[in-house]
């Protein structure tokens, strides 16, 4: 058999969240199989910094300012990269994220909390609900309208794959993280949900469940802001992660290249942990 299950040549990818460490690292993984590449971001800035560097080393790609909370800004940069590549074949779902605002500030609540003066401790009695609101959009209706647009592009072309970006928190909720663990336990939720929808316009869906890979929008909880050093959180991480280490962009690209390509044509409706073995390990 000569052809190549795993080649991309005469895709096209759209990723959102393209212009992020992760999104951009996966881009590269998919402009080195061969496919032409859309960043969409909702930082123009950031998705043309990240194109340029996929052009720099002779890859195809476009990047593009995209809101995906917004549906009119997504069926502007869904023409766009029709106009420039001709289809959709991929949609990695990358945009996503937490927010300090959404986060307590202690791993429980105890009865001498529920008196604290303001610059206390965050409980969960403390949490914002616009914050909240605001990680359950980004993460569960950011995937949505984005599947929903481009998913549609792929259904009238003959069909295509959708990969999401979970995360270990859909399984085991992490402690101070309670939106962001209920938001990508809704990517994980809907990613088999849409599976099922999309089987017979020759749609897969699947998700990709990253364990602790350090990024900006979680450096705060993980290493100290001063010293660089590890926190008691990710220190505790850490230890709990038999291959002892974060994860960095380059850890995915196998996961999703198996995921996006013919390598993976019986395949959907999967959530594939990519977690150094923490989801494996109970800790004793």
């Amino acid at each position: 058999m000569n052809k190549d299950i795993f080649g991309l040549n005469g895709k096209t990818a759209v990723i959102t969240g393209g212009g992020g460490a992760l999104g951009g690292a996966m881009a590269i993984a998919l402009a080195k199989r061969g496919a032409a590449v859309a960043l969409l971001d909702l930082r123009e800035a950031a998705a043309a910094d990240a194109a340029r560097r996929i052009a720099t080393a002779g890859g195809r790609v476009i990047g593009v300012p995209c809101d995906v909370l917004d549906e009119k800004s997504l069926a502007d940069a869904a023409a766009k990269v029709v106009s420039e590549f001709g289809r959709v074949d991929i949609l990695v779902n990358a945009a996503g994220g937490n927010g300090p605002a959404a986060t307590t500030s202690k791993e429980t609540v105890e009865r001498a909390d529920l008196h604290e003066t303001p610059g206390g401790p965050t409980t969960f009695f403390d949490l914002d609900a616009r914050a909240f609101r605001s990680v359950f959009d980004l993460n569960v209706l950011g995937t949505f309208l984005a599947s929903r647009t481009f998913g549609r592009l792929m259904a009238e072309c003959g069909g295509g794959v959708i990969v999401n970006i979970s995360s270990m928190t859909a399984s085991r909720p992490l402690t101070r993280v309670p939106a962001y663990s209920a938001a990508k336990a809704g990517v994980s939720n809907f990613t088999r949900w849409l599976a099922t929808h999309l089987a017979p316009v020759h749609i897969r869906v699947n998700a990709i469940a990253p364990g602790f890979f350090l990024t900006e929008q979680n450096r705060f909880l993980l290493t100290d802001e001063k010293t660089g050093d590890l926190s008691a959180r990710g220190t505790a991480i850490i230890a709990h992660t038999p291959m002892g280490r974060f994860g960095t962009g380059d850890d995915l690209a196998g996961a999703l290249i198996w995921l996006v390509s013919d390598a993976s044509a019986f395949v959907t409706g999967v959530v594939i942990p990519v977690d150094g073995g923490f989801s494996a390990y109970s800790g004793v």
